[in-house]
């Protein structure tokens, strides 16, 4: 995103920016960075969220700003449909595990940092279900097996449709993934998140997604809150009651 923003300013082009306006306020991830160059950079910034908005005018960023609504939330409602109809998980998975929780870990600051990485395999060991673990080539190089407990059970990466169908059938989520987070918000799926921040806050409405860090105890305490959520969640991402791929065309198209 960055290389081309530069590119295409460096070239006297015009940026549109979808997702502007994230912010997790923390600069050691490099996506953080990123964003707040990218968006300085761009001509429209189309902000998925009012939050968003409200993170680009605080910081009066010179192109206009539209609010547009979440692509990711376009794609989740129709190829949720899509793979519910065409994806068998017993293809995925074998005999499946019933129930099962969800489990992604791909970030840098958990899998390049031992302690952190090390406190999370051990919440895995610790929960009461078997864990479907699609393993991220970096966490791949970095993973012991013997740190893997039995209830862990670790594939190989899955397409887009797999990962939804999945997400539909767990019990709850952990991950490290800012997308999962939402995925797991509109399919109705509880998330605990192995980072100390999100992006997308508005997926903490009622705790459907909780921030346990790659603290051991905080992990388990998350799982543990998980049978008294509040059932409704308010629902983000679709601010115009419009699809944000509409929205986007439509300021594209000359006046």
């Amino acid at each position: 995103t960055i290389a081309g923003a530069l590119v295409a300013a460096k070239s006297g082009l015009q940026i549109a920016h979808v997702e502007a306006g994230l912010r997790s306020f923390n600069r050691r991830m490099p996506e953080e960075i990123n964003r707040i160059v990218t968006d300085s950079l761009s001509n429209i910034l189309f902000a998925p969220t009012a939050t968003a908005v409200n993170h680009l005018e605080r910081e009066g960023v010179m192109g206009r700003i539209v609010l547009s609504g979440d692509v990711m939330l376009d794609s989740t409602m129709y190829y949720s449909n899509v793979a519910r109809k065409t994806v068998d998980l017993t293809e995925v998975l074998g005999d499946i595990p019933e129930p099962f929780a969800l489990a992604t870990v791909h970030r840098a600051e958990n899998t390049d940092d031992p302690e952190r990485f090390r406190a999370i395999l051990d919440a895995f060991k610790e929960v009461d279900m078997t864990i479907v673990f699609p393993v991220h080539p970096r966490t791949r190089n970095v993973i012991s097996m013997g740190a893997l407990s039995p209830n862990v059970m670790m594939i190989d990466p899955v397409g887009y449709l797999e990962m939804l169908r999945l997400v539909q059938g767990a019990r709850y989520v952990l991950t490290d993934s800012g997308g999962l987070q939402k995925e797991a918000y509109w399919l109705g799926t509880p998330c605990i998140t192995l980072r100390d921040e999100t992006e997308w806050i508005e997926t903490l409405s009622n705790r459907w997604n909780q921030l346990a860090g790659a603290n051991r105890r905080r992990i388990l305490a998350c799982i543990d809150e998980i049978p008294s959520l509040d059932t409704s969640r308010p629902q983000f991402g679709m601010p115009m009651n419009r699809l944000a791929s509409e929205v986007i065309a439509e300021s594209l198209l000359p006046d």
